[in-house]
């Protein structure tokens, strides 16, 4: 109750703060990065390297209600297989520009939902991925299931491309909520996919779960959290379910008067994280959880564990390139995000240059925020002799950026002689203590709550 009191005292109830998936966050991005200065960076990727892939398919069978992902709802392959197309001469151009001896580190597929392609198209795009960039060694396939939209020959289709890693959505398992939320999808269902993921060999299985939703109670997250963990997911995102209706308008349909408190939020988080820990799971960051032996958790003991635009991640690789409208990709310069209309992305493909349409130039400065950020949401910790070497931050000014984040947050920061800590009781506040670093105006829209 203490500490509860002094989290509501400094303001955790109260704050609406960014996910840093990325810094400086997306609503700070500009038109100062168009299509000629992300190929440029493409370009410059050097030789023998390896990069990251993410390919955006934005639609989906249906809207699920509390989705604010950029996606399109379509009951006909014919708009999906259009966008394919556009996808192909996309990866085409993206060949054509690379260094040789690039490889993968990790492609993944995201949505909307990679899932509703049929099977032919899947086997299509794999194959102009791998011909674009082949798999690196060691490299993981994943893709986003949507256990209401698989079945065998699709399932056989990634198989067969090479996934070795699947990511399915669960939200919550009580018909009551997936019901307000739009999102109906039985523990049966869920299921039969994982079991047709494992049947093929897939090794590794990551699952989302939200908590924050319409009619969530401690009882109907516990025996969520207990079904899925019974699937024996490797991995598993945690996120707090974000009301942004102003953002994403689907999010009208949910009953706002339902949702629980922050403190109720908070009880949730806490039910859900307890059970994972009591199952055997590591905490990874401030809402990831996965077995001793998945990269994650690996990467976290190695001081590895790194962030981006799809949360922790073990992958270190230099750039990250999206393909696919509203795509955003990362450089060693700077973020370029693709024009996030189909339309758009669509057209300046078929004019025969890439659809850029915003991003962002990194600063010396930028750099070294993005780094001390990601070091705080990722370990907890950051050290100043890192940030002095590799970043050229000066050492007075950054002991005094650590003095007064301390005199803000009182003993939920730890200054040390090493740099700065965030104690155990202060993890809840992780996102408002990086936003203390944030240099960027943080009246930007589409912040999300602090827990």
């Amino acid at each position: 109750m203490e500490q509860e009191s002094q989290l509501t005292r400094l303001g955790l109830f109260d704050a609406r703060v960014p996910r840093y998936t990325s810094y400086p966050t997306a609503p700070h991005f500009s038109t100062e990065v168009g299509p000629s200065l992300f190929a440029q960076w493409i370009e410059a990727i050097p030789a023998g390297s390896r990069i990251s892939l993410y390919m955006h398919v934005p639609f989906c069978r249906r809207l699920c209600w509390f989705c604010a992902c950029r996606t399109q709802g379509t009951q006909s392959d014919e708009p999906v297989r259009a966008y394919a197309e556009t996808l192909l001469s996309e990866l085409k151009m993206l060949k054509e520009r690379l260094a040789p001896g690039v490889t993968l580190s990790r492609l993944h597929w995201g949505g909307g939902t990679p899932t509703l392609m049929p099977a032919d198209m899947m086997r299509r795009i794999a194959a102009a991925v791998f011909d674009a960039v082949p798999m690196g060694e060691g490299a993981e396939f994943s893709v986003e299931i949507d256990p209401n939209e698989i079945d065998a020959a699709r399932m056989d289709a990634l198989a067969e491309s090479g996934l070795n890693r699947a990511s399915i959505g669960v939200q919550d398992f009580d018909p009551q909520i997936q019901q307000v939320i739009g999102r109906e999808q039985s523990y049966e269902v869920t299921k039969a996919a994982v079991d047709m993921i494992r049947d093929r060999g897939v090794a590794s299985l990551n699952a989302d779960i939200l908590y924050g939703l319409p009619h969530q109670t401690p009882t109907k997250i516990a025996e969520s959290v207990q079904k899925l963990l019974s699937l024996g997911p490797d991995r598993v995102a945690l996120y707090g379910y974000a009301h942004v209706p102003w953002m994403a308008r689907r999010q009208t349909m949910i009953p706002s008067d339902h949702l629980p408190t922050p403190q109720e939020r908070l009880e949730l988080f806490e039910v859900a994280r307890k059970l994972f820990v009591a199952d055997g799971y590591d905490e990874i960051g401030i809402d990831h959880f996965a077995l001793p032996t998945d990269g994650l958790s690996v990467a976290q003991k190695a001081g590895k564990l790194r962030r981006n635009f799809q949360g922790y991640t073990d992958d270190l690789a230099e750039a990250l390139v999206g393909m696919g409208a509203s795509s955003i990709s990362r450089f060693p310069q700077g973020y370029a995000q693709n024009a996030p209309a189909t339309g758009a992305h669509t057209g300046a493909i078929r004019d025969g240059h890439f659809s850029t349409a915003r991003g962002h130039v990194f600063t010396a400065e930028d750099k070294m925020r993005a780094r001390l950020i990601e070091a705080l949401m990722c370990d907890f910790r950051v050290s100043a002799a890192e940030l002095i070497a590799d970043y050229a931050a000066d050492p007075a000014e950054l002991a005094a950026m650590f003095r007064r984040c301390a005199a803000k947050f009182e003993d939920m920061v730890k200054v040390t002689a090493a740099g700065l800590e965030i104690p155990e009781k202060g993890r809840p506040l992780t996102r408002m203590i990086a936003r203390h670093f944030d240099a960027y105006d943080l009246s930007k829209a589409g912040h999300s709550s602090a827990i």
